[in-house]
């Protein structure tokens, strides 16, 4: 249950529970909340949060398709041939840069970088929007959903055993799986549903982290609660379930 801007509880069935405080104050801080509402769909009714979660998965689509930039539609299916002839570029992230010739620490790197900058931009506007508004954690606000989901979907992508960070690999095959993956309708399935799971649930200690002061409280639960759901979402691709 999240607070409305008039005060009043409302109870969303698939949006954690929050605490209220008062009224808004000041001039409305426009981008923060265009960015923690994510352009809007945190105002959509009944299930905000929800969405914000649908967001999060058709982001990361988006991005795959982006990176693999197949050839044809075709090149997605995971029925063909596991070959970057299928696409049209051979680059990992950086223009320029070849994926059969990578220091391994380059899309590490990449993807920590971003990964902190989005995560300050997110804590920045729930900041400022939960300030403005005098709610510890408006149902609005949805980038903190996003994030989430995010993460449950990229970390069980992740190898956990990492070789000399300096070290030159053909990184092709594992770039286009992890991209393959992304698209894979049963990984995405899965992982929003795990990700809606503990969002809801809320175990230890998310409640705790949710006490965390301004943005910070708002963004690290569903930090914690796409961990969770990474950690179900790498059992179930060790199973071979999905």
């Amino acid at each position: 249950m999240k607070t409305t801007t008039n005060g009043t509880n409302r109870q969303d069935p698939m949006t954690p529970n929050t605490d209220s405080a008062t009224t808004q104050t000041g001039e409305k801080p426009r981008l923060a909340y265009a960015i923690a509402t994510v352009f809007g769909v945190g105002r959509l009714p009944k299930a905000p949060g929800t969405y914000g979660s649908l967001v999060g998965v058709a982001t990361m689509v988006l991005c795959a398709i982006f990176f693999l930039r197949p050839t044809s539609l075709a090149g997605l299916s995971p029925l063909h041939v596991l070959s970057d002839a299928r696409f049209m570029d051979k680059h990992f992230l950086v223009p320029g840069s070849d994926i059969h010739d990578t220091v391994l620490a380059l899309p590490i790197f990449s993807a920590v970088t971003l990964f902190l900058i989005l995560g300050a931009i997110g804590v920045w506007s729930a900041s400022r929007t939960s300030a403005h508004a005098g709610i510890k954690d408006p149902q609005f606000i949805v980038i903190d959903e996003v994030a989430g989901q995010h993460l449950a979907l990229l970390l069980p992508l992740i190898p956990i055993a990492l070789p000399n960070l300096r070290s030159h690999m053909d990184l092709s095959q594992f770039a286009i799986f992890f991209a393959l993956s992304l698209v894979n309708w049963k990984y995405l399935l899965m992982g929003f549903l795990f990700f809606r799971l503990f969002d809801i649930w809320k175990p230890f200690p998310l409640r705790r982290l949710e006490e965390l002061p301004g943005g910070w409280g708002i963004m690290a639960d569903d930090w914690m609660a796409g961990g969770y759901a990474a950690i179900l979402l790498r059992l179930a691709l060790h199973f071979k379930l999905i």
